[in-house]
């Protein structure tokens, strides 16, 4: 709740105004970037001006926001604490004025997304000068990890997801990504060719698994019946290496370790030069669905919404490719 919007009757006496919003994002600055004199810049306002709202914002609130010295600015741990609590309804705040006025055509501001690390270095990051470039007065801040983070209480605008079971989230639909089981050209010299996945099994293949850091589970090797039956599951799997991160899933491949099934756009660059030998290519299991995950505050974001027709788009390209 904007409280500082809506105060409580004993401090009505005290109703904040426009200005003192402004003396609130003032003083966001001075924070973020360390000091009065690079607020100012940024703001392009004198140093006293900068000076003088934030002293109007620590006189209202009755609390010490910054100590000042003549070498550094610092901040209290009331003012930490304050610039917690507002920079998550100022951001809020920006994005429900972007979808009143201007910005609705000129989208600017911060827009916080969260990947995981092939997706991010294989998908987004590539084709993300074209987005900056369209948009330039947005700044896209990429987090990238393999855990599942929450969105709502880190204040993460939206996440590229696999899957679409959060019920605190809004997630739409954004694409599909191919599967590819390969290995290098000396791993199949030496091992020879499954033409089956039974094989895989039966042969005893090395499979280099993939398994959640977080929760330990390994990802199941799942092929399509090539005659239209019950997807195939393996079972005892001979796994001598395993990792928990998707370019060193790569990597196992292109070191010949063993076989690897994984995403089509991990491995399609290492196929390409020769590095990589696709296989079982009849049993390739169905796409995996790809999804823009936000929370519910978000939905009217105008940062929000030209990110994710340009992401769909994206991942048009990388299918049709």
């Amino acid at each position: 709740m904007l409280w500082f919007l809506y105060p409580p009757m004993w401090i009505i006496n005290r109703t904040p105004t426009m200005d003192h919003l402004q003396a609130i994002r003032i003083f966001a600055r001075v924070v973020e970037t360390g000091g009065f004199s690079r607020a100012a810049q940024s703001l392009q306002m004198p140093n006293a001006t900068v000076s003088k709202w934030v002293k109007s914002l620590e006189d209202h609130l009755g609390v010490k926001l910054l100590e000042r010295s003549t070498r550094s600015v610092n901040v209290t741990t009331d003012g930490a604490a304050y610039y917690e609590r507002t920079r998550h309804l100022l951001s809020e705040l920006d994005d429900i004025e972007a979808t009143l006025g201007r910005d609705r055509a000129n989208p600017r501001g911060t827009l916080r997304v969260d990947s995981g690390g092939s997706t991010a270095s294989g998908i987004l990051i590539p084709a993300l000068p074209g987005f900056c470039a369209r948009y330039p007065d947005i700044q896209v801040q990429l987090s990238v990890t393999d855990r599942t983070a929450d969105l709502i209480a880190e204040n993460i605008d939206c996440a590229i997801r696999s899957t679409a079971n959060d019920p605190a989230l809004v997630t739409q639909a954004i694409g599909t990504l191919r599967w590819t089981t390969c290995a290098s050209p000396a791993y199949l010299a030496e091992h020879g060719t499954p033409l089956h996945p039974q094989q895989i099994v039966d042969d005893r293949h090395a499979v280099v698994s993939y398994f959640s850091a977080s929760t330990g589970l390994t990802q199941p090797l799942i092929f399509a019946d090539a005659a239209g039956g019950e997807p195939i599951v393996l079972q005892g799997v001979r796994n001598p290496v395993m990792v928990s991160e998707s370019n060193a899933h790569l990597a196992t491949a292109l070191a010949g370790l063993g076989l690897v099934h994984t995403l089509d756009f991990m491995v399609r660059p290492a196929i390409a030069r020769g590095e990589l030998v696709p296989i079982l290519a009849d049993y390739r299991r169905p796409p995996l669905e790809v999804y823009l995950a936000y929370p519910p505050s978000r939905r009217y974001s105008t940062k929000l919404r030209v990110f994710a027709d340009w992401v769909r788009q994206v991942y048009a390209e990388v299918r049709d490719s």
